[in-house]
């Protein structure tokens, strides 16, 4: 009403009017709220909502003034290969941890939250780590908190970069329950795995760049779309927007 009388535009939603409330970032939202606040003194406004010329308007607008989304770049084999070579020798066990945690976010399609406490302390819960006591070990793979399966491969193995990790845990924390902890007990957090992941890689790579690195290298590779989303039970073909 207000952009109505400053504007001097009359109140009926023709298709001319709904075309004159198009803004790129939000006018799906909007336009679908005029809609429904209107349509019970104008029938028509769901029909002129979806004519030609407010539909046109829209995709216009969309391509003009609309913000492209910035992804961050995923990471690849070679990457990690970059990491593993920076590792020190001996590596300490914070070493082995970030190796252990990038390896699996990559090849196990994890996001970050999983692996590591959020920085707010008002949203870090117990209940929500992963215990030692879930751990699994194979001759070619290891699995934890019971759905994460990850498998040896003949380059950045994983598997070899998980079992060097527990073999550290085991020696410092016999009696600890968490699967992932510092070599000062605590529990990694975000802030720490980002600070690690900076001093080899630009801004460009972050948190997400494991989960959407690790799409890609499976679908290069030849995995079928059906299996990388089954692999995290994905309810739809979102994951694409990855690859």
């Amino acid at each position: 009403m207000t952009f109505c009388d400053l504007h001097h535009i009359a109140i009926d939603p023709t298709p001319d009017t709904l075309s004159l409330f198009i803004n790129p970032r939000s006018v799906d939202n909007y336009l679908s709220g005029i809609s429904s606040v209107l349509e019970e003194f104008y029938p028509q406004v769901r029909q002129n909502r979806r004519s030609r010329l407010v539909t046109r308007t829209l995709r216009g607008a969309k391509q003009r003034y609309g913000v492209p989304i910035h992804c961050k770049l995923p990471l690849s084999c070679s990457d990690l290969e970059t990491t593993l070579a920076s590792i020190p020798s001996p590596p300490s066990h914070d070493d082995l941890l970030f190796v252990a945690q990038l390896f699996d976010g990559f090849y196990g399609l994890l996001h970050l939250g999983e692996l590591v406490w959020p920085d707010n302390s008002s949203l870090q819960t117990f209940e929500k780590l992963t215990l030692r006591t879930s751990v699994l070990i194979g001759s070619a793979h290891h699995s934890f908190g019971n759905t994460i399966v990850v498998q040896r491969t003949e380059s950045a193995d994983p598997h070899g970069a998980f079992c060097s990790y527990l073999s550290s845990w085991d020696r410092l924390f016999p009696f600890n329950s968490f699967l992932w902890l510092r070599s000062d007990g605590t529990i990694p957090t975000r802030s720490w795995f980002i600070g690690r992941l900076r001093a080899l890689f630009p801004e460009s790579i972050l948190g997400h760049s494991l989960r959407s690195g690790g799409a890609t290298s499976l679908a290069a590779s030849g995995v079928s779309f059906d299996h990388i989303q089954a692999m995290r039970h994905w309810s739809s073909d979102s994951f694409r927007v990855y690859i």
